[in-house]
């Protein structure tokens, strides 16, 4: 893998192809990033609630940006291969900074959602395409195409006519795509046909969520999906690997091997 940062960005890039996605279980720490690796996968992405648990805090911006940072530092030394970061909707941090940072701590691609962190409360569209375009022109002045995930919140509460949440979705993704994101994150879209018209209709590519009893690998592949993350999903299961394990041993017996 190029060191450059501008190498990884590129390849990470490359790795977004609708038909044949991208496959990210998001790591935490280092060990996990490389447990990753060794599995064959060909990048990392952090999730923001995995990390924030790891380090003792919760999800939505309760992390110190600092130790985020340092977090993200660690995975990126660890591997070989491109990491993106999952940045909830930037800490406040002005998107100069925002780009300074991610690439100072060796990433080259980040997720921001257009959700508040602290309320969960749909921000502007308008206002997020602000965001999105400064981060890339953020990212044109550093000379990194730093990899731009835009996440679309609209199904993660959802209310109302799901046709209206899903043109609504389709207008954000494709606001979102023209204002310079590489890549709309509907996150947690899991009706096929909704999945379908969502990717036909923003013309670009499309995250998806894997979820337990949704479309697997394949049929995400077969609707043109480019790109699939995990979420907090592996660092769950490993929670509950370890308490169960902390059971036997509270209980007199020794931890079974994985």
């Amino acid at each position: 893998m190029t060191a450059t940062p501008t190498g990884r960005a590129a390849a990470l890039r490359a790795l977004h192809r609708p038909g044949d996605p991208l496959i990210l279980p998001n790591a935490w720490d280092a060990g996990s990033a490389r447990a990753v690796v060794a599995a064959g996968f060909p990048a990392v992405a952090t999730s923001s609630a995995a990390v924030a648990e790891s380090l003792g805090h919760t999800d939505g911006e309760t992390t110190p940006v600092g130790e985020m940072f340092a977090a993200v530092a660690r995975i990126a030394r660890a591997v070989a291969v491109p990491v993106t970061a999952d940045l909830e909707r930037g800490y406040g941090l002005r998107p100069a900074e925002l780009v300074e940072r991610l690439l100072a701590a060796g990433a080259v691609g980040l997720n921001l959602e257009d959700s508040d962190p602290g309320t969960g409360a749909l921000v502007d569209a308008g206002a997020q395409a602000d965001l999105l375009a400064q981060v890339r022109a953020a990212a044109d002045a550093a000379g990194v195409p730093v990899v731009l995930n835009a996440r679309v919140d609209v199904f993660l509460r959802p209310a109302g006519d799901p046709t209206e949440r899903l043109a609504e979705a389709v207008r954000r993704g494709r606001r979102y795509l023209a204002a310079g994101a590489d890549c709309v994150y509907p996150i947690m879209l899991a009706d096929p046909g909704e999945l379908r018209s969502f990717v036909e209709a923003v013309t670009g590519p499309v995250n998806v969520l894997a979820r337990p009893g949704a479309l697997g690998r394949a049929g995400l592949a077969a609707l043109g999906v480019a790109r699939i993350s995990h979420g907090s999903g592996l660092y769950a299961a490993t929670r509950a690997y370890t308490a169960r394990l902390l059971d036997a041993v509270a209980a007199g017996d020794p931890p079974t091997a994985p």
